[in-house]
């Protein structure tokens, strides 16, 4: 099996090289003895217009080209003069015969071309625009045709000269036989005074106008009656029940931005607590201060100190204000009476507690003052403080400003 490995490459090499000897060699290449070898691709010439039919020659022209085909001058065929073919549709073309006079020209006639007496009608087909073109020349167009549009002189075509169309005639009826000349007077006369008398009842009863009575702003709140709302009345009530002291003031407007419509003035708390001075506040924050005082503050000071709260002394209740003072700012929760402030607690056993910030050592005081601010932010929305900010260092800030997300700033 090795010796048969190394002689298959040297006998493949030696059978291509065989191959190739055989197919170089003469007899190999050398066409067969019925092939003309004396005749050459050379001496075929082109073909000449005269000898092409001239039915032919009118059918397919074509451009003169020259012969790239070089020819033996033993079997050159004999020149012959070459003439131009003539243009299509041309007489020479007919007088020649190249094309036939059947044939006819391709001109279009100058009245056209008639399509009918081609196709052998003999009365002439209108067309639905032209039809539609006489009906409005002629006035018989089924709908209103306008003309003149883009004018000052808008008028109707086809209808405009023709006259008014008559008035209905109310008794006549199709499927009745005509009413007598007599019959046909009182039905008219009978119509007259039916028209008659809806004129006189038109003019003789008044005019009816709808009217609805609109708010100048329907976001607004509505305006100042005088009348105590129910709201403001069932708040007072729970008042009472809280063993809150107070009394009602007349209103209070310092224009569209600063104001309380129904106030009350706050003097006193559940408890015997007093408020001292006394605050001008609206009902719904005197509310959310009397319980935060009742169920948180009270509570807190006797858990803290052993001793309830006495007194309440507030730094500030309505006033017409902006936020902080501050020129600039928007309108504060006190312009509307919805906010009070806070600058100290007065204990029963004595003891005064200011709200300013404590120091090291004060742990109950501290312990007081931060149940303060997380205890009273169940019943405000806004709680601000000594740390807060530079402006609430000497006092609490509660107030129940409403906020679309009902967000609650407890600081």
């Amino acid at each position: 099996m090795a010796y048969v490995t190394r002689l298959h490459r040297p006998l493949t090499a030696l059978v291509l090289s065989f191959s190739l000897v055989t197919c170089s060699t003469d007899d190999a290449l050398s066409p067969p003895g019925r092939i003309d070898g004396g005749a050459r691709v050379g001496s075929i010439g082109p073909v000449h217009v005269d000898a092409v039919p001239a039915e032919e020659v009118a059918a397919y022209p074509a451009a003169t080209q020259p012969s790239t085909f070089q020819t033996n001058p033993q079997h050159a065929a004999p020149q012959q003069t070459r003439r131009a073919l003539p243009m299509l549709d041309s007489d020479e073309a007919v007088a020649t015969g190249a094309q036939p006079a059947s044939v006819g020209s391709s001109a279009i006639p100058q009245e056209g071309v008639n399509m009918d007496a081609m196709l052998g009608v003999e009365q002439p087909v209108v067309g639905l625009a032209e039809e539609q073109s006489n009906d409005i020349a002629e006035g018989n167009a089924s709908q209103p045709v306008v003309g003149g549009i883009g004018d000052e002189n808008v008028r109707q075509l086809g209808g405009a000269n023709s006259a008014a169309p008559a008035e209905a005639n109310l008794g006549y009826d199709p499927d009745l036989p005509p009413l007598s000349p007599d019959k046909m007077a009182a039905e008219q006369a009978q119509r007259a005074r039916a028209m008659e008398q809806q004129r006189l009842q038109r003019t003789q009863e008044p005019q009816q106008v709808a009217f609805l009575p609109r708010a100048n702003n329907p976001m607004s709140t509505p305006e100042y009656t005088g009348a105590m709302p129910g709201s403001e009345i069932a708040c007072r009530q729970r008042l009472k029940k809280l063993g809150v002291t107070f009394r009602d003031i007349p209103r209070i407007s310092n224009g569209p931005s600063c104001g309380i419509d129904y106030p009350i003035e706050l003097s006193g708390l559940s408890g015997g607590i007093g408020v001292k001075p006394a605050v001008k506040l609206n009902c719904e924050v005197t509310e959310a201060f009397a319980k935060w005082v009742k169920y948180e503050l009270a509570p807190s000071s006797r858990y803290r100190y052993w001793s309830g709260i006495k007194t309440i002394k507030p730094l500030g209740g309505y006033s017409c204000r902006t936020m902080n003072s501050r020129r600039g700012n928007p309108m504060s929760e006190h312009a509307r009476g919805n906010a009070i402030d806070v600058g100290k607690f007065v204990l029963k056993n004595g003891k005064e507690i200011d709200v300013r910030k404590k120091g090291f050592f004060a742990f109950r005081e501290k312990a007081l003052l931060k149940a303060v601010r997380s205890d009273s932010c169940k019943y405000f929305n806004t709680v601000l403080g000594p740390g807060s900010d530079p402006f609430h260092k000497d006092h609490f800030h509660f107030d129940l400003r409403t906020r679309k997300t009902g967000y609650r700033h407890c600081d």
